[in-house]
């Protein structure tokens, strides 16, 4: 796995959780509301990222074993597939800083699906356990996100299914902290991720880091 490995997955993760607190911060906030009253919500809400986190890894073993059979057909599969895989972190670090919108365009290509698996979801609310968060994070962990797709290219990279899945395990645990603060109502956290210096921040971190990732590839460094 090399850079693309657990570690840089789960940095990724981290790095972009502010893009999770944004399009997700509002689902994390209003699962609170259906909680039962009276009921701790920390339950909830861990049941609900692992549910998110593992519908993540199901994704990740699929494209893993996808990249497996594109490797062993495609001349260099292996060297491709990571160029893109850095290409990708560019424009998630330009998507971030909003520089650049260009991923809004990938994330429309996943409301097909999208939009048939989401109503399933709200038959697991109100909760009447923290169980039933389990499949409701599983059903909203196929949200269309950039995030998530730019990552997945590192699941290709692996062409294996279960290095697949725990990278995108990974890269979920990397996005737990936000929006777990998000969810216990840690608003100076939202403020923070949010803030464009914050953003911008990121997204330079994220896009050095790719550049150097092209470098170790084209110098065979892998």
């Amino acid at each position: 796995m090399s850079d693309y490995g657990f570690i840089s997955a789960f940095v990724v993760g981290l790095a972009g959780s502010l893009h999770c607190v944004g399009m997700c911060g509002g689902i994390a906030g209003a699962l609170r509301a259906a909680v039962p009253g009276g009921k701790p919500p920390l339950a909830y809400i861990l049941s609900y990222n692992l549910g998110r986190i593992t519908s993540y890894a199901i994704a990740g073993a699929i494209t893993g074993v996808l990249g497996q059979v594109a490797r062993a057909s495609v001349s260099h599969g292996l060297m491709i597939f990571q160029l893109l895989s850095a290409l990708m972190l560019i424009a998630m670090g330009l998507y971030l800083a909003q520089w650049w919108r260009g991923l809004a365009r990938l994330e429309k290509l996943g409301s097909g699906l999208w939009q048939r698996i989401r109503p399933y979801s709200k038959r697991f609310i109100p909760f009447k356990s923290p169980v039933s968060a389990f499949p409701y994070g599983f059903i909203w962990g196929w949200l269309p996100c950039g995030l998530v797709y730019s990552t997945l290219t590192w699941a290709l990279v692996s062409g294996d299914g279960l290095y697949g899945a725990a990278t995108m395990a990974a890269f979920g645990l990397g996005t737990f902290p936000a929006l777990i603060a998000v969810s216990i109502g840690a608003g100076w956290l939202l403020k923070l991720l949010q803030h464009p210096k914050t953003k911008s921040l990121v997204a330079i971190c994220l896009i050095i880091y790719a550049i150097f990732l092209i470098y170790r590839t084209l110098n065979g460094n892998n």
